[in-house]
């Protein structure tokens, strides 16, 4: 579909290159983005980072789940050897701010001891989704910003977004709108990479709460036309 290429180009132009996955600075012990450049990440600590990062944001922010990554990186324990070394209390302590911590520590240990299974091999998308608690959007974005695979990530804000466009209906099996978008676009991920990171930068200013869409201008952008008042405006 035309529209989806379009949505991305006036996303980039508006708002310029992402730089997604923002990947830990140990000297400032920061994460950091990196406009423009597709490379990263560049090693295999790094590469653990995106997993465990796209476990943290799991029904939470992104800012949540980037303090517990460094909260982790503070302990020593961002890497997946380290983290199957700590005990439960330390682990749990550490992703609390992510919430679901619980949860989220027993993810990690299961993400950890996949990630070393593959002894530095890609995995594949099947093998991702047969670990517990990577659920399609997880694999997705694990393949994607990990292994530069081009896998479309489709989260909250893509279902927000084009169904006030009126691409979707926001309702659709996650792989229907995946099948979408991958059918529009050229098979590069970094582009795959760019769009995602950009559909959250404009959800996030546009479409966080309700009511979603309120002072967009992409749907004049695109379409020609306001989108209707009613929008899009629950889950």
């Amino acid at each position: 579909m035309r529209i989806i290429w379009k949505v991305y180009s006036w996303l980039l132009d508006h708002y310029g290159p992402q730089g997604w996955w923002p990947l830990l600075d140990r000297d400032t012990m920061t994460l950091r983005y990196h406009p423009g450049d597709y490379t990263p990440p560049s090693n295999p600590d790094e590469v653990f980072q995106v997993m465990a990062g796209a476990v943290l944001t799991q029904n939470t922010s992104w800012n949540s789940a980037a303090m517990a990554l460094i909260r982790l990186a503070d302990r020593g324990a961002l890497d997946a050897r380290s983290i199957l070394e700590m005990d439960d209390h330390e682990l749990q302590e550490a992703v609390r701010c992510a919430g679901f911590y619980r949860q989220k520590s027993s993810y990690l240990r299961g993400v950890a001891e996949f990630f070393l299974s593959l002894d530095g091999s890609s995995p594949t998308r099947k093998e991702l989704l047969g670990v517990r608690g990577v659920g399609e959007e997880t694999a997705d974005s694990i393949l994607l910003y990990g292994y530069r695979k081009p896998e479309f990530v489709v989260d909250a804000y893509t279902r927000r977004i084009f169904s006030r466009l009126g691409v979707i209906g926001g309702d659709e099996r996650y792989s229907r709108i995946k099948e979408l978008f991958e059918g529009s676009l050229e098979a590069d991920f970094r582009v795959f990479q760019e769009y995602h990171a950009l559909i959250v930068r404009h959800g996030k200013t546009h479409y966080r709460n309700k009511p979603y869409g309120e002072g967009d201008r992409l749907p004049l952008q695109v379409n020609g036309v306001e989108a209707p008042d009613s929008g899009v405006r629950g889950d």
